[in-house]
């Protein structure tokens, strides 16, 4: 098997070859202009984000800083926003829904590496794909760790380490990660605590 072969069957595999090396700096060289765009340049980033992800669709904004490994496994839906210091650890593939929102430094992981020091030294990695679904809030400082869905609809609390999937339509959180509650009508009434939406006052 290919080291690519490797990577899409879950298997341990190493980035050296294959033009790996060459995708994963194409990708951060593109970061890295990203990154030192003026704030004003708005045109400019969408080009780059449009040359650095795999694919973009059409209302995304990504506040700089932005890290990636690879960039071109991103694929990204519409009405997409990502605060500053967003670190996408894409030797695989990440799959945004819809919607999505992103607050400051979230890290978003698919790659680890064998827990044994003597399995380890090899350098070998594996990569799990994540995949965030249409309508889904990730608050500040949360970390989304290889193989995790998030379900259509839900929000991923401040601090959080996601370890396995979670449902549609939760408020989760913690670390590990888990589900709270299920977001339920009362929500479209108060935006913070019991603080109402004027619409419904």
């Amino acid at each position: 098997m290919t080291m690519r072969e490797r990577r899409a069957a879950g298997k341990l595999f190493t980035d050296s070859g294959e033009g790996m090396f060459e995708e994963s700096l194409r990708g951060k060289k593109l970061a890295w202009k990203f990154n030192r765009t003026r704030p004003d340049e708005f045109r400019k980033r969408k080009r780059i984000l449009r040359k650095l992800f795999g694919s973009m669709g059409e209302h995304c904004w990504v506040e700089p800083p932005l890290n990636v490994c690879y960039g071109s496994n991103v694929h990204i839906g519409k009405h997409f926003y990502a605060n500053m210091n967003l670190t996408l650890i894409d030797d695989w593939t990440i799959t945004f829904g819809d919607n999505v929102l992103i607050a400051p430094n979230v890290t978003i992981a698919v790659t680890g590496h064998p827990v044994h020091h003597e399995r380890r030294c090899h350098g070998g990695i594996y990569a799990f794909p994540v995949t965030i679904g249409d309508d889904v809030w990730i608050c500040a400082g949360a970390i989304i760790l290889p193989g995790v869905t998030i379900g259509s609809c839900s929000v991923i609390g401040a601090g959080s380490v996601v370890t396995k999937d979670i449902p549609p339509g939760v408020l989760a959180a913690g670390n590990p990660c888990k589900v709270i509650r299920p977001i339920t009508d009362e929500d479209t009434e108060y935006y913070y605590r019991k603080l109402r939406f004027d619409d419904r006052e």
